[in-house]
């Protein structure tokens, strides 16, 4: 056999096994992506499924807090109003409203928990402090979730970005794009102003 041959042959085998070892990552990736992607959705339904009792509440003993409260609601209606799902992942325009939405929401709730600080009665109410309860281990699994959501976009975006993966998306997986992930809103940056 020609050495040219050898040489031919063993390109075309080395070309096999790192199109065979990588062939799959991409779906695999994705599926990890679709799969993050739900647990973030289902703390946010919590989330969002947790407010109206919790505005209940406190509307019974901050009622003059109206605008607090219609700010909370409005911003829940602003969630429900962006609907992001697995299929639009790779939709800047898309994710950044979903962010943002989320975002206005958690400022929101932010400035009713503060709200509360004025009322001990509510801070002393059994289902208040189940629901704050509640809502505290809610916004904990939310940022678990986005995190794994994070590391998930990570390694798949790395896949479509780098050699081989690049190359075997290309060729098997022409579909494949770069998915969005989180940022932290200006709001988010910004350093608390606190006020003595």
């Amino acid at each position: 056999m020609k050495i040219s041959n050898i040489v031919g042959l063993s390109i075309i085998a080395l070309v096999v096994v790192v199109i065979g070892t990588h062939i799959n990552n991409v779906p695999k990736l994705d599926e990890n992506v679709k799969s993050s992607w739900s647990q973030v959705e289902n703390q946010y339904k919590r989330r969002y499924d947790l407010i109206p009792n919790l505005v209940s509440t406190v509307k019974g003993y901050a009622s003059h807090e109206k605008e607090t409260l219609q700010s909370v609601v409005e911003a829940r209606a602003k969630v429900g109003q962006v609907n992001l799902d697995a299929k639009n992942l790779s939709n800047p325009e898309l994710f950044g409203a979903f962010n943002k939405a989320q975002s206005g929401l958690s400022g929101a709730l932010s400035k009713l928990m503060l709200v509360v600080e004025r009322y001990p009665d509510l801070k002393a109410n059994k289902n208040f402090m189940a629901l704050q309860s509640q809502l505290e281990g809610t916004e904990n699994r939310i940022s678990v979730a986005r995190r794994d959501y994070i590391q998930s976009v990570k390694k798949y975006n790395i896949e479509l970005r780098t050699f081989p993966g690049k190359l075997v998306a290309s060729v098997f997986h022409p579909e494949a794009s770069v998915k969005e992930t989180f940022n932290a809103t200006v709001e988010e940056r910004s350093n608390p102003k606190v006020k003595f």
